[in-house]
């Protein structure tokens, strides 16, 4: 079976809301969720770990069941440091302290919380069916879509961002479909993360999330959404 290496990253310095990766969302931390979602399928996954730079996330991560092997430098918990960067570093660690070859890695963001089991197993069967060397989660979007989008221009007056595109269009009008990366699941190629220093590579596949799974959280108003429609479900 092809090694998969899950890495949740989640530093400790955010700003919009501090500590974000472990606040209490509907009963149990942010990061809690991405962590029960890929120990959901740790049999298709060589290790699940979190890399972060903070103690409090290390420990709420390793009471949730992930491994924290390292505490990531100092130089890879600034707010300019790259999920590529950070990413390398703990597939590469990883490799040297196993002595193991992996052959896929999969990036975690702890802040898509309702990104659930079958959203991983499907993007890893993806990867199994097809010949590419990245799938990556994407969801659609219609109120962002390029031709609603507008700039300002120097006189203070909006303009399409789109050039010619009419402000009468219908949403049943717009062609073709437009999706964008939600940040819940990156499964790249080992290969093509560290030689070729890519999250994607030439031939990346879309797996399409559901708007509702791709709940990303930045804010606190994204946060209070997430926990309405976690709430939701265990309604339900």
């Amino acid at each position: 079976m092809k090694k998969i290496l899950a890495v949740i990253t989640a530093r400790g310095g955010s700003k919009g809301l501090p500590l974000k990766n472990v606040l209490p969302l509907a009963g149990k931390p942010l990061i809690a969720y991405t962590i029960d979602a890929a120990l959901g399928v740790k049999n298709r996954l060589y290790k699940v770990i979190v890399s972060t730079d903070d103690e409090k996330i290390a420990e709420v991560s390793r009471n949730a069941g992930a491994e924290v092997p390292f505490m990531r430098p100092d130089e890879l918990a600034t707010d300019t440091a790259g999920s590529l960067e950070v990413v390398q570093h703990a597939a590469r660690f990883v490799e040297n302290a196993d002595s193991v070859a992996l052959d896929w890695v999969m990036l975690l963001q702890p802040t898509t919380p309702l990104r659930d089991v079958n959203d991983i197993l499907a993007a890893i069967e993806l990867a199994d069916e097809t010949k590419c060397d990245s799938v990556v989660s994407v969801a659609k979007t219609t109120h962002c879509h390029p031709l609603f989008l507008k700039t300002i221009d120097e006189n203070n007056m909006m303009q399409p961002y789109v050039a010619g595109a009419s402000d009468n269009i219908a949403r049943q009008e717009l062609t073709p479909d437009v999706f964008y990366r939600n940040g819940g699941i990156y499964l790249v190629k080992r290969d093509v993360l560290l030689n070729e220093n890519s999250l994607y590579g030439k031939k990346s596949r879309p797996y399409i999330m559901s708007e509702e799974n791709s709940v990303d959280i930045d804010t606190i108003a994204e946060f209070r959404l997430a926990e309405f429609l976690i709430n939701n479900r265990k309604k339900s």
